[in-house]
């Protein structure tokens, strides 16, 4: 297997994709989800990085991120997923000594956004992906993505730092 290379391109932003294992739709579950946006918001806090957008897909996250210089996206993008799946596991109770418990893939996709347009697009395709997918037949209706942010509401899961689209 070839191992993909992550280019941290300081000043730009990030366009990041990272599936669940074997592609199974743990995110079907609202509590998963959830999770899964109080360890991102949490790690946004620790290390510093803007939020511009985001999606949670039944088997897989986009996010949009604009890192500080100097920060090794990997490894922040790794500390995401080890803590929301350890979280996740710890509500599904006790494992027994042969199952192995895993919730992501281990690798993730990063895309560097060079320009402003660059990003505006991935900010779109994150919107667009539930209603590409005809999991909802609006951006608006899909509630696991910032899209709602971006039309100023309030009700949000996660409010994101927004930039003009």
């Amino acid at each position: 297997m070839t191992m993909l290379r992550h280019y941290d391109n300081e000043g730009t932003a990030r366009f990041v994709t990272f599936g669940c294992y074997r592609n199974l739709p743990f995110h079907n579950d609202d509590k998963a989800k959830r999770i899964f946006l109080e360890e991102l918001d949490r790690t946004r806090s620790k290390h510093g990085f803007e939020l511009l957008a985001y999606v949670i897909m039944p088997e897989h996250v986009h996010l949009v991120l604009h890192p500080p210089d100097g920060m090794p996206l990997g490894l922040v993008v790794r500390e995401m997923k080890s803590c929301s799946a350890k979280r996740y596991f710890a509500l599904e109770g006790p494992v027994g000594p042969d199952t192995r418990r895993v919730f992501w893939q281990k690798r993730c996709y990063d895309h560097n956004c060079r320009t402003p347009e660059t990003t505006l697009e991935k900010i779109r395709y994150c919107h667009n992906n539930p209603v590409r997918r005809s999991l909802v037949s609006e951006p608006g209706e899909w509630v696991w993505s910032s899209y709602n942010c971006y039309c100023g509401a309030d009700d949000v899961p996660l409010h994101v730092d927004r930039i003009e689209i």
